[in-house]
């Protein structure tokens, strides 16, 4: 599967952009060769936690080919994972730097960065086959943890496309919210982890840890 969403080529916007991002780089990384393609999920096959980000930043995992690796928002994420014991390191710098999950997986509601972080309808709506290959290959999860409205709205679609029961208005996205998707499985969202969020106080390391704790408990 990670080699078909690397050859991805659904979305000619996003193909664009990423290929010009990673030609003229960051001056920050003008040594790196960047990935510029298609991001895969990364984790442990076994997870019952599964978290669904938003998209691969442009200099983050579009330049590392590894979800939320190289970036604030890894970095913020990563040592929530290691405080919580899903991690065995609380940094995400690239492929090759030992990083371990333990019960979660993580990919992304767009495998290829957006401009201004914002994929369209469209291009979620091109990358929803992946999340159901995802689905049906994590058979442990107990919990998908959504990063986001755009993410939550996702995940849903995701869960009635496999036949759970979705009402009508769907469930409201909030930093905390949950929602029982199936007897053994639970939706529960949480702001992003983005540099906007986590830098303005919106969400603070002690309310994301909160959101994991909660779905340590639900995964039980």
């Amino acid at each position: 599967m990670h080699l078909d969403v690397a050859e991805c080529d659904r979305c000619e916007r996003l193909r664009t952009y990423c290929v010009n991002v990673a030609r003229e780089k960051r001056r920050a990384f003008s040594a790196w060769e960047y990935w510029g393609k298609p991001v895969g999920g990364f984790g442990d096959p076994a997870a019952r936690i599964w978290i669904v980000g938003l998209a691969p930043a442009a200099h983050g995992a579009n330049r590392t080919g590894r979800v939320f690796t190289g970036d604030r928002s890894g970095d913020f994420l990563f040592a929530a994972l290691h405080r919580v014991g899903m991690a065995n390191q609380p940094t995400s710098v690239s492929r090759d730097d030992g990083l371990r999950l333990r019960d979660c997986y993580i990919s992304a509601t767009a495998r290829c960065a957006p401009p201004a972080n914002k994929p369209s309808l469209d291009e979620v709506a091109n990358c929803a086959d992946y999340l159901d290959r995802e689905w049906a290959l994590l058979a442990t999860k107990r919990v998908i943890l959504a990063l986001g409205k755009i993410a939550w709205d996702a995940s849903l679609a995701l869960a009635r496309r496999n036949g759970c029961p979705i009402p009508k208005p769907v469930p409201a996205f909030g930093h905390g919210a949950s929602f029982q998707l199936l007897p053994n499985l639970q939706l529960i969202g949480s702001y992003h982890v983005s540099q906007q969020n986590t830098f303005t106080g919106k969400l603070t390391p002690a309310m994301f840890d909160a959101v994991l704790r909660q779905c340590l408990r639900a995964a039980e």
